[in-house]
């Protein structure tokens, strides 16, 4: 049987306010990318969302971003590579010592944002995200969008490599994501979606914005879990990938 991670951002709430519905898509999705304390996500919430993504067997990853909770991660931050690097690594260990607490552990770190798309097409940047990875853990993955830098660094320091899809966002001809600032850069349709990833599933592209087709071959689909449709965009996929057989499993073992 054909099989697919699905994967989310979760635990993106800060003190008294919360985003999304987390446990509804736990209880959808195989992989939680979960906010570390840089653009979302605050020590409670932290332990939270790794004990629920625990009791549901769901593979954790450090979600990591640049320091702008006002920003929630979406404004490039000016950093030096040996501060990003230093901020990467706090962040890996706070969720690392979440997870160990809650009774599993982290398997994988994706950047979140305005983190993501820098590191995804510079090479300094994508190389002091993962070489902080590798140096806090070896066996710990990377994930990312395929053929970016941050790929190739995880690559050139032995880490596995995976990559990954969106559901919900529009995608530019050269395979990049269409900048949230543009109109339709976003999609809610949950059927839509779903016919998209399943399309991205079993034949590995998708049609970019100016009607072309790109190949998104990918390991992980992402959904966004801050969506208002998250859930129902989560549910409209799983249901339709089991109608065609496709098995939503985790790229990554969630075992402690």
């Amino acid at each position: 049987m054909p099989t697919i991670d699905l994967n989310s951002d979760l635990g993106e709430g800060f003190g008294a306010w919360t985003a999304g519905d987390d446990r509804a898509v736990l209880d959808l999705v195989s992989s939680a990318n979960i906010a570390c304390g840089a653009h979302a996500g605050d020590p409670t919430i932290m332990l939270d969302t790794c004990r629920a993504a625990a009791e549901r067997g769901v593979a954790i990853g450090a979600h990591v971003a640049y320091r702008d909770l006002a920003g929630f991660g979406r404004r490039p931050v000016h950093v030096t590579p040996d501060e990003l690097y230093a901020d990467v690594v706090h962040q890996i260990g706070a969720l690392a010592a979440a997870a160990h607490v809650a009774g599993t552990r982290v398997t994988y770190v994706k950047p979140h944002g305005a983190l993501y798309n820098t590191a995804c097409a510079d090479a300094v940047q994508a190389e002091a995200v993962v070489r902080a990875v590798a140096d806090v853990d070896p066996s710990l993955a990377v994930l990312a969008l395929p053929g970016s830098e941050l790929l190739l660094a995880a690559e050139r320091h032995g880490l596995r490599p995976v990559s990954e899809s969106f559901a919900d966002r529009a995608y530019e001809p050269d395979g990049s994501l269409v900048a949230r600032s543009r109109p339709g850069s976003v999609l809610h349709d949950p059927d839509q979606v779903a016919s998209r990833v399943l399309r991205m599933v079993a034949d590995g592209v998708a049609t970019a914005v100016d009607g072309t087709e790109i190949s998104v071959r990918a390991d992980s689909v992402c959904v966004h879990g801050d969506s208002p449709d998250a859930v129902a965009m989560a549910r409209a996929i799983r249901t339709l990938l089991a109608e065609q057989g496709v098995d939503v499993t985790a790229f990554a073992v969630p075992s402690a």
